[in-house]
Order: C-alpha cells, then sequence, then structure tokens
C-alpha cells in the first residue's frame, strides 16, 4: 500500500524572508503581536504564543489526515472491488487517480497561496478534502468512486503546500527545527498508524458499512480543522509570489494521462490501436511542455518548472531517483495488497498486521540513516538502501515460491524488515541529498518539484501494474494461484526498477553539502533576502512523501 514516511528538515535561512502577515481574527487587547519568522518568540503565557502552537497543532493535524488518506485505501482496495464490483482499472484509478490529481496540483496549490493567502487556500482545501472523502464514503459505483478520488487529491494538493508555508512564517528560526521534528514524528506516526487503522476499520464494519468508514473517518477531523483553522491561523502572502502557470499544468497532465490511461484501460479493451497512439504521443506533449517552460521563464519568470535546476547534475539524478523510486514503490504496494488478500485470502485485518514490522524497520533505518550513516558515508547509504531492498524483494520471491499458499504472516517478516531497512535508508535522506547542490534561491521550486515527482511516478508505477501484475493473469475474477503467481512476477520488475535506480545514484554527490554551509550558517556567505517559494513551501525542503506500507 502507499504509505508515506518523511525526514523532515529545519528551515533553511537564506537571510530574512519577508512574509505579508495579517491576523486570522480580531487581535485579543491582551495580545502580544504575533512572532514573524525572524521575531523573537512571544512570552510563553501570551494568547499569541498560544495561538500559534494551536495552529501548528491544526495543520498538523491536517497533514496526518492527508497521509492516512493515502496509507489507509490500499488495504481496502479488495473489500471495494467486491462491494462496487470494480474492474481493474477502476481499483488502479481510485489509487492512481488521487496521486496523479495531487502531484499535478502541487505547485500550483502552493502558489495559489503564497498570491491569495495560505490560510485561505488551507481552509478552501481542507474543505474541499472533507467534502471529497464524503463522497468517497458515499461512492454508490467504481466511477463516483474515481472521480471522488481525483477530487481529493486535487483538494489535498491546495492543503498540504500550505502546511510548511504556514509553520515557516509562524515560528521564529531558532524554533523551527523543534517544529519539523515534531511535522516529522506526526508523518511517521501517519505512516505507521494509516494501514492498521484501515484494516481495523474495514474489518469491523461499523454499521455495516464495509470499506466506507475508512473516509467517512475523515469529516469529524475536517470539520474541526475548518472551525479551529479559521480563528486561530495567521494569514500570510508571499510579497513577491510568482505568477501561475496553468498552461504548463495542463501539458504536464496531459502528457502522464496519455501515459496512464492506455496502460490502466488497455488490457480490458485487448490493448486497442489508440492506447499505443496515446503514448506515443506522450513524449511529443512532454516536448511541448518544455518548449513552453522555456517561454514561460522569457515572458514572466515563473515557469512551473525552473528548467535551470536540471543543469545541476545531482539534483537532474535526484529527480529520476526520484521518479523510479515512485514506480517502484507503487507497482509494489498494491500487487502485495492483492497477493496477500485476493491470493492468499486473508483478511483485511490480518494483511494490515503482517505489514507492522516493514513500518517499524523502514521507521527506525531512516533515523539511523540520517543521524549516523550519510553524515559519513554520503551516498553509499543510499545505494545500499536500494540494493538491500532489491535483496529484501528477493528473499521474498524465494519464500513466496518456497511456501506457496501456506505461507504465514511470520515467514514474511524477515524479507519485509530487509525491505523495510533498505527503504529507510533511501527515503530519509533523499531530499536532503537531492537539494544539497541547488542554489538557496531556489530550494524552495526544487523542494516541491521532487515531492511532485514522486507522486508522478506513484501513479505511474500504479498505471504498470496492468502490464507486470494483471498482465500475468488470464482472468481477474478467479482468485489464489493466479494472484500468487502473478505477484512474484512483478517483484522481478521492481527488483530490475531499483537496480536502476543504485546505478542513477551515482549522480548524487558522494556527499550532502553540509546544511550549516548553506543555509546561511555561520560558514556561509551571505545570501540576498527571498520571499518564501513559489511552491507553498518555504526554502526550506518539504518533507519528501514516501511511499510506505
Amino acid at each position: 500500500m502507499s504509505t508515506e514516511t518523511s525526514h523532515a528538515s529545519p528551515g533553511r535561512e537564506n537571510g530574512p524572508v519577508r512574509e505579508e502577515r495579517n491576523a486570522a481574527a480580531p487581535p485579543d487587547p491582551g495580545a502580544a503581536p504575533a512572532a514573524g519568522p525572524h521575531d523573537a518568540p512571544a512570552p510563553g503565557g501570551s494568547s499569541a504564543d498560544r495561538r500559534r502552537w494551536l495552529a501548528l497543532a491544526i495543520v498538523m493535524t491536517a497533514a496526518f489526515m492527508d497521509l492516512v488518506d493515502v496509507t489507509i485505501v490500499n488495504i481496502a482496495i479488495p473489500s471495494m472491488r467486491q462491494d462496487l464490483g470494480a474492474s481493474t482499472s477502476a481499483i488502479q484509478w481510485i489509487t492512481a487517480g488521487y496521486a496523479l490529481a495531487f502531484a499535478a496540483g502541487l505547485i500550483t496549490g502552493g502558489r495559489l497561496g503564497d498570491i491569495y493567502g495560505r490560510k485561505r487556500l488551507f481552509l478552501v482545501g481542507i474543505t474541499g478534502f472533507t467534502a471529497a472523502s464524503l463522497l468517497c464514503g458515499i461512492a454508490a459505483d467504481p466511477a463516483m468512486l474515481v472521480s471522488s478520488r481525483l477530487l481529493q487529491g486535487a483538494m489535498a494538493a491546495l492543503m498540504v503546500p500550505q502546511v510548511l508555508a504556514i509553520i515557516h512564517v509562524t515560528f521564529p528560526p531558532h524554533e523551527r527545527g523543534k517544529v519539523f521534528g515534531l511535522f516529522g514524528a506526526i508523518v511517521g506516526l501517519g505512516a505507521v498508524s494509516g494501514p492498521m487503522l484501515g484494516a481495523l476499520l474495514t474489518e469491523w464494519n461499523l454499521f455495516g458499512l464495509e470499506w466506507r468508514p475508512i473516509f467517512l473517518i475523515n469529516l469529524p477531523v475536517g470539520i474541526a480543522g475548518v472551525l479551529l483553522g479559521r480563528k486561530f491561523i495567521t494569514e500570510s502572502k508571499a510579497p513577491r509570489a510568482l505568477r501561475l502557470d496553468l498552461v504548463g499544468v495542463v501539458l504536464a497532465t496531459l502528457a502522464l494521462v496519455m501515459l496512464i490511461f492506455p496502460l490502466t484501460h488497455g488490457r480490458e479493451n485487448d490493448w486497442p490501436l489508440w492506447g499505443f497512439v496515446c503514448m506515443a504521443l506522450a513524449p511529443v506533449v512532454f516536448a511541448g511542455f518544455i518548449a513552453y517552460e522555456k517561454y514561460k521563464i522569457k515572458k514572466d519568470g515563473s515557469p512551473l518548472v525552473e528548467l535551470s535546476l536540471f543543469k545541476v547534475k545531482s539534483f537532474a539524478g535526484g529527480i529520476a531517483v526520484q521518479l523510479t523510486f515512485g514506480i517502484a514503490t507503487g507497482i509494489f504496494f498494491l500487487v502485495w495488497t492483492l497477493y496477500m488478500q485476493m491470493g492468499l485470502g486473508w483478511s483485511a485485518l490480518r494483511a494490515g498486521t503482517t505489514g507492522i514490522p516493514f513500518s517499524v524497520a523502514v521507521s527506525a533505518a531512516a533515523g539511523i540513516s540520517v543521524q549516523k550513516l550519510v553524515p559519513r558515508f554520503g551516498r553509499k547509504v543510499l545505494q545500499a538502501g536500494a540494493l538491500t531492498m532489491a535483496a529484501g524483494l528477493l528473499l521474498y520471491i524465494w519464500e513466496s515460491q518456497h511456501y506457496g499458499m501456506g505461507i504465514a504472516s511470520w515467514q514474511m517478516a524477515a524479507p519485509l524488515v530487509v525491505m523495510g531497512i533498505g527503504m529507510g535508508l533511501i527515503v530519509a535522506p533523499l531530499t536532503d541529498t537531492v537539494l544539497s547542490e541547488v542554489p538557496p534561491e531556489h530550494a524552495g521550486s526544487a523542494s516541491g518539484l521532487i515531492n511532485t515527482t514522486g507522486q508522478m511516478g506513484n501513479a505511474l508505477g500504479l498505471g504498470l501494474t496492468s502490464v507486470v501484475f494483471f498482465g500475468l493473469i488470464d482472468d481477474d475474477t478467479v482468485f489464489g494461484s493466479p494472484y500468487v503467481e502473478a505477484f512474484r512476477g512483478a517483484l522481478w520488475w521492481v527488483v530490475a526498477v531499483l537496480l536502476v535506480i543504485f546505478a542513477v545514484m551515482f549522480m548524487l554527490p558522494r556527499k550532502a553539502v553540509p546544511s550549516e554551509h548553506r543555509e546561511g550558517g555561520p560558514d556561509a556567505p551571505a545570501a540576498p533576502a527571498v520571499p518564501a517559494q513559489a511552491d507553498g513551501r518555504a526554502p526550506a525542503p518539504a518533507p519528501a512523501k514516501v511511499p510506505a506500507v
């Protein structure tokens, strides 16, 4: 299933970050002024100080809700398929549609927050996300569920970019390390709890609603977020926000849809000619996107993608790693769920508990890799992670072949722990490593592009399951051994992708530039003042969304 863990870096200081900030509510006569990014913190007992910590709780809860919603869905896919009679393409779109809509709107959502206000866009996003969750929960057929998931992903793209931007302008620099640490802990909790929560809600079949509570649980959280957010979040805007690039969004999304749509629907339609035509034209549309971005740079300097970033070898390599890693995890987590529930016949709860060793291993390895290993060994840690994940998959293939339909949860623990260690070595330090040679003034844009690319890779990987998994099944309505054999076949593809990732990682810097040398620290050269970046994030790299169980 597609879960996400994250390593949050403290806010990068590239000089003063000037923001337009307006009170979210009429000021309390006794309240101190809200702290600006470089102002001293308000006194501990002041009303302003309490307000900002309440605002932090609200935006973190929203981020947690988004993360859980991503991680909670895969475990319920078999139940959705049985209840709604969904086709294989529909179950792919239930997950891929969210990732695609989220990726397409992420950078634009951040810019809208810069232009119209982060609080305003956050409230619009969380309101829409909550409404979309209701539509998902009452969906009467697969088409309605897929459409609601697309809407949910689009609303998340408005909501999520504001979270780190709000944190950045609400807390002064000396407090951001602690705040981003809390954020990382919340994200990690969501990564572990999402699959289990989904398994429990599906297994309990509350009020006879089967899988629907996995979406309906968002309603009270979302409503509370809207009401409290209106009161406690302080408004902020970027004084020099970049303009929107809607044409760029349309072209990039169209190119990706022209790949994913034929992949997901081709098998069910005997791979018609139109599918191959679409896939052949996708690179043409993408080339048109690149050409338009060059024009946009000359026109007003506000392209969707800052193409000059790709002149940085380590960044270009990092984007390739993020894309291919998204493909690998997109394939694995969907076929893994289908293998356990539709191949082995396990319940959602048993499938969810089976993944616990994996989640624990990811969290443990992530902490060690960032704190101990990467500072000493650099990119070798990430490359070791790719090879370790591949070794875990090979062990999983062997165990599945050896034990067959009689495999037990405890027997899966070994390959899952090995895989989890490998993933933890990659996901936590990847964003910071990729950004280490990016110019400070482009750090926020680069961070947004990294997250967008990961989501696009995930959507593409989910689309590819039609080929690497369902393509190996003659009749997808016959469960059992066909799904088990297809699972093993799909894992070989994932192993191949991980070997590609290992090779591409040679483009990453041998060792990341220490943060104190690129964040305005004492050893860093002075940097000009910059506003929060146009992707909606502060110059700090946003926590990378990472697939998890």
